[in-house]
């Protein structure tokens, strides 16, 4: 099944677009042989912007929202995807255990949340969504537009497992980014599948390092299509010494604007790009 896009194109297919359709099986091969090499994330968001002559991905989100945005046709390939993943983690799984962000309240991220356990649900797993936030004591039951209701339970945990109160889950996953930090009741946990790992989280990760790794896949994935990897690669650059809090390193961020600038007129200009460049 190929998913379809809900809005018709409004012109022609560009030249990397093109590339990219004409090189479909030898990308599906390339990728095959990644994931032998490389384990892929459980599951991930991508944000790309296509500027018409380039296509770059700005931001990957490891703890992804947005579910609710699949469309009915979309929703099988995601079934499958999700059945796939489980496999490959934990064949012998049956409950599954999500773990929201603490803002509980905001109606677009809980229709989210709905999406997604229906997904798991529809993949063969007894799916129920636990919060670690000390807010949440006793379970909520909370309606959604469209006559749809989730519940949130309190998390319970024992010395080495954690779940709900009737509900032992052998697969726990995180849709929580943990941007407050690493919290206790996810710590030392052995027994279960804690998916995506807690060290993924951004306390522990930074973009910068992203996006010099994915530099350099950028470059390999660039020779596999015969491109200049800045086609399909965001420039960006580096700059520790600022503190918007205390309002210190703002000639530093000044300078890497300004010399990142630079970089994408030459590129501008070496492909006839009559736009102006921005930051």
């Amino acid at each position: 099944m190929v998913p379809h896009l809900v809005t018709a194109l409004t012109g022609p297919i560009n030249e990397l677009e093109q590339r990219v359709l004409d090189s479909m099986p030898a990308i599906e091969r390339w990728f095959r042989l990644e994931w032998m090499e490389h384990t892929p994330p459980f599951y991930s968001s991508v944000d790309i912007r296509n500027a018409g002559f380039k296509l770059a991905p700005v931001d990957t989100n490891l703890f992804p929202g947005g579910w609710n945005n699949l469309t009915p046709e979309m929703l099988p390939l995601a079934v499958q995807a999700a059945m796939a993943a489980i496999e490959k983690i934990c064949p012998e799984a049956r409950n599954l255990l999500v773990i929201p962000e603490n803002h509980t309240r905001n109606t677009f991220y809980l229709s989210n949340l709905a999406q997604l356990a229906r997904i798991f649900h529809m993949a063969g797993l007894n799916v129920r969504i636990g919060s670690i936030s000390p807010d949440v004591k006793k379970p909520m039951r909370i309606e959604l537009p469209g006559g749809e209701s989730l519940t949130i339970e309190p998390v319970v945990r024992s010395k080495r497992r954690l779940g709900l109160k009737d509900f032992d889950p052998c697969t726990i996953l995180l849709n929580n980014d943990l941007s407050a930090g690493i919290p206790g009741i996810l710590e030392d946990i052995h027994e279960q599948y804690l998916l995506p790992p807690p060290h993924a989280g951004w306390p522990v990760r930074r973009k910068s390092h992203h996006f010099k790794s994915y530099e350099e896949v950028s470059k390999r994935f660039g020779k596999l299509l015969g491109i200049d990897p800045w086609l399909i690669n965001p420039m960006f650059n580096q700059c520790g010494e600022v503190n918007f809090a205390e309002d210190t390193g703002m000639e530093c961020l000044t300078t890497n604007v300004d010399a990142l600038l630079g970089k994408i007129r030459r590129k501008y200009k070496e492909y006839g790009i009559n736009e102006k460049p921005f930051v």
